[in-house]
């Protein structure tokens, strides 16, 4: 095993294998980080329309948090609204 180490061949038996895995999982990966990117966003916006909403004496009670974001990137403004409804009925 050392040989394979100190002579890179490591290396060059684990690239390619990387780069396929890569390859296969590009749409997933894709999806996951456009979620991800959509969630983010959707947070900041939701952190600043609290900051906004808690100076105009206006309390959402949503808290930023994972499920929060998670429902904002998969769902967008709808899902914001589905959040309040959600915090007013429960």
């Amino acid at each position: 095993m050392t040989a394979l180490v100190e002579g890179g061949a490591l290396i060059w038996l684990l690239a390619p294998a990387a780069l396929l895995a890569v390859w296969l999982l590009r749409r997933p990966l894709r999806s996951a980080a456009g979620v991800a990117l959509r969630g983010s966003v959707g947070l900041v916006l939701m952190w600043l329309f609290n900051l906004a909403a808690g100076w105009a004496g206006l309390a959402t009670g949503l808290g930023v948090n994972l499920f929060n974001g998670l429902v904002l990137g998969v769902l967008g403004l709808p899902g914001f609204g589905l959040l309040l409804l959600w915090r007013a009925l429960v």
